[in-house]
């Protein structure tokens, strides 16, 4: 008898059911955004593997972003976008239509697609409990890009503890209530270092790390952080793939045992890279 049971495209093995017992109890802070949010079919199906995680055992915490959405609404607004090093340049204008985006719309449509579920998610932003503290990135006056001053893990315990799915929307506020947009690779980074979590797992539109972005047959399915920073010294990581790389390395200089970037556009991608050995993605490790 086979000891293989197939489900669609993805196989429950002896080596997945090992895998999955062996991640039980763990805490994977996991971050979501990119493409394929915008595409309603695959956000079904990645919150569906996510909420497999939950009910498996796994305490997990979502953190997102949605930058293709807060464009769509700046440019409506006739707000011009604008990137440095990959990070969002936030004025006064943007970050009140960033928060009207991200924790008003994004992170309640979340929320709802894992109540269909039947798993208790929980929609929040930092603010929420002075969840996250902020601090300005710049000195410049009417610059709102934060960057993460502290996270409060009580807060997060205690859902963890009580069952609950925190859905974490990438907003903060400092000690004078003053509202800051913080890169989400940058706030998962940091709720999963804070933790000390088992994985920091990034969802996003690129295959992992590549040394030439036009090849995916270039992907490095897993190298150490000397590695990383090398690829990086060389210019071989570039653009948005910046911040994705330095919240891998925060995390994994702050007791994160690994750090994966995997593409949620391959169906399965989140289990195949958790739950067998024949990886889709990027891991890196110290």
């Amino acid at each position: 008898m086979s000891n293989t049971i197939q489900s669609n495209s993805f196989h429950f093995s002896s080596e997945t059911i090992s895998l999955i017992k062996y991640h039980i109890g763990s805490t994977f802070v996991i971050k979501y955004g990119g493409s394929v949010m915008k595409n309603d079919i695959m956000q079904y199906n990645i919150i569906q593997d996510i909420s497999l995680l939950h009910v498996l055992g796994i305490k997990v915490i979502l953190v997102h972003g949605g930058g293709y959405m807060i464009d769509r609404w700046l440019k409506k607004l006739n707000i011009n976008s604008r990137f440095e090093n990959g990070i969002r340049i936030t004025d006064s204008e943007t970050v009140e239509v960033v928060e009207m985006v991200l924790s008003g719309k994004i992170n309640k449509k979340l929320v709802s697609l894992f109540n269909t579920i039947d798993v208790k998610a929980l929609g929040l932003s930092g603010k929420d409990s002075n969840l996250v503290t902020a601090l300005p990135i710049s000195s410049k006056v009417g610059s709102f890009t934060g960057k993460v001053h502290h996270v409060n893990t009580n807060v997060l315990n205690i859902l963890l503890s009580s069952g609950f799915l925190p859905v974490i929307s990438s907003v903060a506020s400092d000690t004078f209530g003053q509202t800051y947009n913080i890169n989400a690779d940058t706030l998962a980074s940091s709720i999963a270092a804070s933790l000390q979590a088992d994985k920091y797992i990034m969802i996003t539109d690129t295959p992992g790390i590549l040394i030439d972005v036009n090849n995916p047959d270039t992907l490095v399915k897993k190298l150490n952080s000397c590695k990383a920073k090398k690829l990086k010294s060389d210019g071989l990581i570039s653009g948005g793939m910046i911040p994705k790389l330095d919240s891998c390395l925060y995390s994994l200089n702050n007791n994160v045992k690994s750090a994966h970037i995997i593409d949620g556009k391959i169906r399965y991608s989140l289990l195949r890279e958790l739950f067998t050995k024949d990886r889709v993605g990027s891991i890196i490790v110290l």
